[in-house]
């Protein structure tokens, strides 16, 4: 059936799928605020903001993974694309490799120095990894040969291992403080 769609139709699927994701997200959000209006949404806006911010992220990356399935979908025949999605994928989770190593050499480099400050980011890019690897994961789902899903599962499984390795230096109960 997908074979006899016109590539318009197909776009148009898509990009109706991701607006009613935007629809979805803004709705629930504006929900949370209306429920949670009061004193201390004025008093603490910032934070609400914050938090709102990543409510809106959270359930638009849920809303928004049927439309990614369709577009990776109608991707499929392009190899191309797999190709380049793949090295993509293995450079952006190359740099969550070297932000946990940033994370964790930060403690036994001298402050002040270059490193330690740029060590100071990388938390921000640890944050992001649970972002990547489901998206990695679903396109590793769909890829059409097995280098490409080899390529996009390897990225999943590094984005992941980095997470749960700082989220545990955060997290351990039995860590120096």
């Amino acid at each position: 059936m997908t074979r006899d769609m016109r590539p318009s139709v197909k776009i148009g699927l898509v990009v109706a799928g991701y607006v009613v994701a935007l629809l979805v997200a803004f709705a629930v959000v504006a929900i949370y605020v209306v429920a949670t209006s009061g004193p201390d949404r004025q008093q603490y806006g910032g934070m609400y903001s914050f938090g709102d911010s990543l409510l809106f992220l959270a359930v638009f990356g849920v809303a928004a993974v049927p439309p990614t399935a369709a577009a990776l979908y109608f991707l499929r025949p392009y190899r191309a694309f797999w190709l380049v999605l793949s090295v993509i994928a293995l450079c952006i989770a190359a740099t969550s490799l070297a932000a946990l190593i940033g994370y964790v050499a930060q403690r036994t480099v001298a402050p002040g120095s270059i490193l330690h400050t740029w060590s100071a980011l990388a938390p921000l890019r640890i944050l992001s990894a649970p972002l990547f690897a489901p998206a990695f994961l679903l396109s590793g789902l769909f890829a059409p040969n097995r280098a490409s899903r080899i390529a996009l599962l390897v990225a999943t499984a590094i984005e992941a291992a980095a997470f749960v390795c700082v989220a545990f230096i955060w997290f351990h109960p039995f860590r120096a403080q």
